[in-house]
């Protein structure tokens, strides 16, 4: 009987590498179907089999889910098989994390430790304490347990220690560094995590180091979104570096790879012919045992007679060798993302650093680049045009969650840029599709209407309809936990405040800056201080208390300058200090300041505050009496406002702008049977880029006879200090 086991598993593998996955798994289930009884062993190994291939090639996940907890009742009557029962335990888990069943993963990964427990000290037990510690870990933090996700890690770690493996000693310290920054409770825990990833990379030699590429991208991505958080743009530059290197080396021998397997391909359909003369077949073996030794030295993977048992791929989709960024080895073998993901990820990256520097054309291409790659995934997993949430399998939901959250900040990006550049329209268009996504997946992108309620704000401010702006930042506050882009939300509604020019206004902005100003000092980086400065500034100044704005906006402008690198805000910082300059009769100060914030203007093309600086410049000028200055500004500046009144007519006549500045919150369905918690809460996306400060704090566009913002109110209102 053993003998039609192998033969049956043999011609199961002869299926499966021809792509007839349902003939293979016919083949095996005869094995589990026959009157004839196997020995349990000879079962176990083919259920083992059968789940393997349903969770790699389809969605059948309850049906793969059933084969390996049968195999589990069977395992019971062996006292040994040691190995099979940890890939049981580990193929079940995943099957629970797959359609979001946390509490039985959970109970099954502790059964794990309590046999790799009881085994005693050998080496493979260690590793698939390893195993269950990282799968546990994941699934505490999906449930939102952070000390206890970190404990199990912690446990790995000590697991990967006694095996001397420093590169496992390393999957393990990421991940603990990745929970401290979703956590972020205590500022010492995180450096203290940064200095142990530091420490245990210096400890992996280069040949391992190739052999786990998703360490390094893993590594550098969790000190981008260290330093991210820090606002500390300069010593992340380097980080950012690093990782764009890295991917395009990587993509670049990703295609030698699959030019090798193409050539393998070929290979063994000609070594499948049975007329093939005896030296062509030793010719063609020969190069095809050196073709597997090559990918096998590029990849890190034995081809040469693989384990039939290999783990469950993110999303179901079976993938070519070398298109997996390796984490850790065997048996954890797992990924943090997709490579794919991973790639979209480091474009996302480079966008973010690139845009308030005003680099827009290589965000332009960045943009591209990594919306395409979302988008052929995106179709993959079966979500083309109509589809919607309530149309996606389970097992999709994890991978449709990554793909589709970096999609809509790929769009945030772009709203930012366009509206930067006074592209209203093309603005209205981004922000139109993000509001579509979330409308098609509301529960996995919950998490992104506060985004796009702020980007409605930002929109309506750009084309000066204050009202409707402090409206959806006001929505977008109500939206949110996040401490951090409540803040920036009320600085931004205080400055539409502002800009409308009432008292009243002036009061409710006074209202929406003092409780942030007063707590600016506990957010961790200078985010949030830099925006409440220029808000709290920008009122001073309309009070005509000129002295003390001056101060609040120069203390801005430094840590702007020296942290967030934000050319935007930065300009715009210096018109205002330049028209304070002018208030304050510092005519030489006035003249060198607004000159170099129109020369910021200009690189970011940012057309409102090339026209503010212009429309303070003319001022200068005229109380200098340096008439030909004053001329040459005064075209220039009506050029410009020209051009700018063009694009707001363009903008006001599209069919999206009511629909994006209307005073209504977007309507959608939450769907209470589709249980998405893990698409939203799974670590794998947890790091929030946190960049609501990209678009910057525009301020009001200058009517063409004079600007609200720049001139000063010369009547004395109430002043409010704070």
């Amino acid at each position: 009987m053993e003998a039609v086991a192998e033969g049956l598993w043999g011609l199961a593998e002869y299926h499966e590498t021809r792509g007839e996955i349902g003939k293979a798994v016919k083949c095996l289930e005869a094995i589990c179907q026959s009157e004839v009884s196997f020995f349990p062993i000879v079962e176990v190994k083919t259920r083992l089999r059968i789940a393997t291939l349903l969770l790699h090639h389809s969605h059948n996940v309850n049906h793969a889910k059933s084969h390996l907890e049968r195999s589990q009742l069977l395992l019971k009557s062996i006292p040994s098989c040691f190995e099979l029962k940890c890939r049981a335990y580990s193929l079940l888990s995943q099957c629970y994390h797959l359609v979001g069943a946390i509490p039985p993963q959970k109970q099954v990964l502790h059964k794990g430790l309590e046999l790799t427990a009881s085994v005693g000290y050998e080496i493979s037990m260690k590793l698939w304490s390893c195993n269950f510690n990282s799968q546990l870990a994941n699934a505490l933090s999906i449930e939102g347990d952070y000390q206890g996700s970190i404990s199990a890690l912690e446990c790995g770690f000590v697991c990967a220690t006694e095996v001397c493996l420093p590169e496992l000693q390393m999957f393990f310290a990421t991940s603990i560094l990745h929970v401290r920054l979703m956590q972020w409770d205590d500022d010492n825990l995180v450096e203290q995590a940064v200095n142990k990833c530091n420490e245990i990379w210096e400890l992996i030699d280069l040949d391992k180091r190739r052999q786990c590429p998703g360490l390094l991208f893993y590594n550098e991505l969790l000190h981008i979104f260290y330093r991210l958080r820090l606002c500390d743009y300069k010593n992340a530059a380097p980080h950012v570096d690093n990782l764009d290197a890295a991917m395009k080396v990587d993509m670049q021998q990703t295609q030698q790879i699959q030019e090798l397997v193409k050539e393998l391909e070929v290979l063994d359909q000609s070594l499948s012919r049975s007329d093939l003369h005896y030296r062509d077949r030793t010719a063609l073996s020969r190069k095809q045992t050196l073709i597997k030794e090559q990918l096998s030295s590029m990849t890190g993977l034995n081809l040469i007679g693989q384990e039939s048992l290999q783990p469950v791929y993110f999303g179901n989709i079976r993938r070519t060798i070398g298109d997996k960024l390796q984490l850790a080895p065997p048996p954890i073998d797992g990924e943090w993302l997709p490579k794919s993901a991973a790639y979209a990820l480091v474009d996302l990256i480079v966008v973010v650093f690139g845009r308030p520097k005003g680099l827009f054309k290589e965000c332009a291409k960045r943009i591209q680049s990594g919306m395409h790659i979302i988008q052929d995934e995106l179709v993959k997993l079966g979500i083309t045009d109509g589809v919607r949430e309530v149309d996606l399998q389970h097992s999709s939901i994890w991978m449709a969650g990554v793909y589709l959250m970096l999609l809509v900040q790929f769009l945030e990006n772009k709203v930012a840029i366009e509206l930067t550049r006074a592209e209203f329209v093309e603005a209205q268009e981004a922000l139109v599709q993000m509001k579509n996504w979330f409308m098609r997946f509301p529960t996995i992108l919950q998490a992104c209407e506060c985004i796009i309620e702020m980007l409605r704000g930002q929109y309506a401010h750009s084309v000066g309809c204050y009202n409707e702006a402090v409206f959806h930042y006001i929505e977008a506050v109500k939206l949110t936990d996040s401490k951090s882009m409540q803040a920036m939300c009320q600085v931004y509604a205080a400055v539409s405040y502002i800009c409308i020019g009432d008292a009243e206004s002036s009061s409710q902005a006074l209202d929406l800056i003092g409780p942030v100003y007063g707590v600016m000092d506990s957010f961790v980086g200078v985010r949030e201080k830099t925006g409440v400065l220029f808000a709290y500034g920008l009122l001073l100044m309309k009070q005509q208390d000129l002295q003390e704005a001056r101060n609040r906006l120069a203390r801005g402008l430094q840590l702007t300058h020296t942290y967030l690198g934000n050319l935007q805000l930065v300009s715009q910082y210096l018109t205002i200090l330049g028209s304070l300059a002018l208030a304050l009769r510092d005519t030489v100060q006035a003249r060198e300041i607004l000159r170099s914030s129109l020369t910021l203007a200009k690189k970011l093309y940012d057309i409102p505050t090339q026209i503010w600086v212009l429309s303070v410049l003319t001022g200068l000028y005229k109380e200098l009496g340096e008439r030909g200055n004053e001329m040459e500004n005064v075209e220039y500046q009506a050029k410009k406002t020209e051009d700018l009144q063009r694009r707001l007519a363009d903008a006001h006549a599209s069919i999206y702008h009511i629909e994006i500045i209307d005073k209504i919150r977007l309507q959608v369905h939450q769907l209470n049977d589709l249980d998405i918690k893990r698409a939203m809460a799974d670590p794998a996306l947890g790091v929030n880029l946190d960049i609501p400060e990209s678009i910057g704090l525009s301020a009001a566009m200058p009517a063409p006879s004079s600007s609200r913002l720049v001139d000063i109110d010369t009547r004395r209102r109430g002043k409010r200090r704070l």
